[in-house]
């Protein structure tokens, strides 16, 4: 049994409401039920009901047990001083306020409506393979299922935008270096994000301004700082890297003490963080002022060709320094730019049109709709329950969906666990 469930079941009367007593056997008369309080304090403010005749207004308070009062150390709150009703799902000691009188205690137990209790039983009280709903999941109207994603995705940007706030108040808002964390970090995938962040967050972004016109100077700073240029290599691209990298230490006074260091293990070779980091020094070599023209960009056509860049001449014949491979283009795949948009642009965009106090939500939505879906275990699994991801704005809502709710046992917060509970 959760308590949230006895939210539930008092929020939405879903319970016997005729001829309600309290434990003392006095009658109860609800008028109304109260609001829900989503920060700390009693759960329902502002309740109006009759007991035994008197007509009483205030908060109302819900447990498992009414012992749960002296668990919780209700009794030394003066917040729940206004409680006017005590409702828990089982009765097993009187509470009393600090003139000791007895608080009114409404019992559920008995009057539950068993419909509604049947199905919170098959959803968090029953063995499940997955998630809670898995067996009712495809019986869900799409309705619902769409209004809530929608809901679920902008929820997951608002999450995204927590981080962002945090980058930028150690920035002093600078835009455009947080967007460059942020590309290096997702430029590195799961395998080297953490360390491109970190390489990254080793010197300040205006270094790179610097920069920019020169792609060798771009890549020997990445290069450099991610601890690739320390090894003693003998060919001339090494040799020009090394020698641009020891001028850019020294005139920068830089360190790369703290960067954390890269994997090639288990990475196909497009992968490779030599491969990466080039097409980050060509992005950021074809493209001054990066996060502008993405700001400024009205389809999702457009952010697809700011995205269009390769690697050096250098790494179109090679992955690693020391070996020379068939000669291949190596650009951004869509795929890749799919993450980028899906992991950096879109959440930088939705938190800078916020700041901006424009509409953010509704630009993000329509742009995520037109990304590829990711593919992933969670997608797969629920495309296996209900073939519904069609785009970047589904998956990232069944992501928050599962990690927030389903992993959580959310089901009472959940627009899919409330339809499910409210079928007859």
């Amino acid at each position: 049994m959760q308590e949230t469930f006895l939210h539930y079941v008092w929020q939405f009367k879903k319970f016997d409401t005729s001829n309600l007593k309290t434990t003392a056997g006095e009658a109860i008369a609800l008028h109304n039920n109260g609001h829900p309080n989503l920060n700390s304090g009693p759960d329902f403010f502002n309740a109006q009901l009759e007991i035994d005749g008197q007509l009483w207004a205030g908060n109302v308070e819900i447990h498992i047990k009414s012992s749960d009062w002296y668990v919780h150390n209700h009794e030394v709150d003066c917040a729940y001083d206004n409680v006017i009703l005590h409702v828990v799902y089982e009765h097993d000691t009187d509470i009393f306020r600090k003139d000791n009188s007895i608080i009114p205690t409404l019992q559920l137990k008995h009057l539950i409506h068993a419909n509604v209790f049947k199905i919170y039983q098959r959803l968090l009280m029953s063995p499940h393979k997955w998630i809670n709903c898995e067996m009712d999941f495809a019986e869900v109207d799409d309705f619902v299922i769409s209004n809530w994603l929608e809901r679920l995705y902008i929820e997951r940007l608002e999450r995204k935008s927590s981080t962002i706030e945090v980058l930028l108040e150690s920035s002093k808002n600078d835009w455009e270096g947080i967007l460059f964390k942020l590309l290096a970090k997702n430029f590195g995938l799961k395998v080297n994000g953490d360390a491109f962040f970190s390489m990254a967050n080793s010197f300040d972004f205006s270094v790179v301004r610097k920069m920019q016109s020169q792609p060798l100077q771009l890549e020997a700073l990445f290069f450099g700082q991610s601890g690739l240029l320390d090894a003693p290599i003998e060919n001339g691209y090494f040799q020009n890297l090394s020698k641009e990298y020891q001028f850019i230490r020294q005139k920068f006074n830089l360190s790369n003490d703290e960067v954390i260091p890269l994997q090639f293990f288990r990475l196909r070779p497009p992968n490779f963080p030599t491969i990466r980091l080039s097409q980050l020094a060509m992005l950021y070599h074809e493209h001054a002022n990066l996060f502008t023209k993405l700001m400024a960009a009205d389809t999702i056509e457009d952010l697809y060709d700011l995205f269009e860049v390769g690697t050096s001449e250098f790494w179109k014949t090679h992955f690693t320094f020391e070996k020379s491979s068939r000669d291949s283009n190596k650009s951004l795949t869509k795929s890749f730019i799919d993450l980028l948009l899906i992991n950096t642009v879109l959440p930088l965009r939705f938190c800078y049109l916020q700041h901006q106090g424009k509409p953010a939500s509704e630009s993000c939505l329509l742009m995520a709709q037109k990304i590829a879906s990711e593919q992933n275990a969670i997608i797969k699994a629920f495309n296996t329950l209900k073939p519904i991801s069609d785009s970047a704005l589904t998956s990232q809502a069944l992501i928050q969906l599962k990690t927030e709710y389903c992993d959580k046992n959310r089901c009472m917060a959940c627009a899919i666990g409330n339809s499910l509970l409210a079928r007859q």
